[in-house]
């Protein structure tokens, strides 16, 4: 196999209106969901398709109601360098899997005070 450090490479460019990050949000939303198989197959993950998207999703609705159209640039370029990073293969399993762990999701149950929290292993 060839490495090609270009493949999926893009030039970093700012949104010219709402309109135009409206369109790159969901363009970038589109190649996460179209990519789901493959990088389930790559990394050998033991989880249907369907997880990886609702997983996906959550992610994209984390910045949901981001106001600064700077900051949605930012998000954008953080959103394709992962996608650029997982489907070259540049990460290895645990980095995928961080984002399946449980403590990262929101309604993760929290200990109700530090001694129960540190006897169970928590920080």
């Amino acid at each position: 196999m060839t490495i090609n450090p270009t493949y999926l490479a893009q030039r970093t460019r700012s949104s010219v209106n709402w309109t135009d990050a409206r369109a790159r949000v969901l363009k970038s939303y589109r190649e996460w969901l179209r990519a789901s198989p493959e990088i389930q197959t790559m990394y050998s993950l033991n989880m249907p398709v369907s997880a990886i998207r609702t997983k996906v999703r959550q992610e994209f609705e984390k910045h949901r109601y981001v106001k600064q159209l700077g900051a949605v640039d930012v998000l954008l370029f953080q959103s394709h360098s992962e996608y650029q990073e997982t489907l070259n293969y540049w990460k290895q399993l645990s980095h995928v899997m961080k984002y399946f762990r449980p403590e990262e999701d929101p309604g993760a149950r929290l200990p109700p005070n530090f001694i129960s929290g540190f006897l169970e292993g928590r920080n």
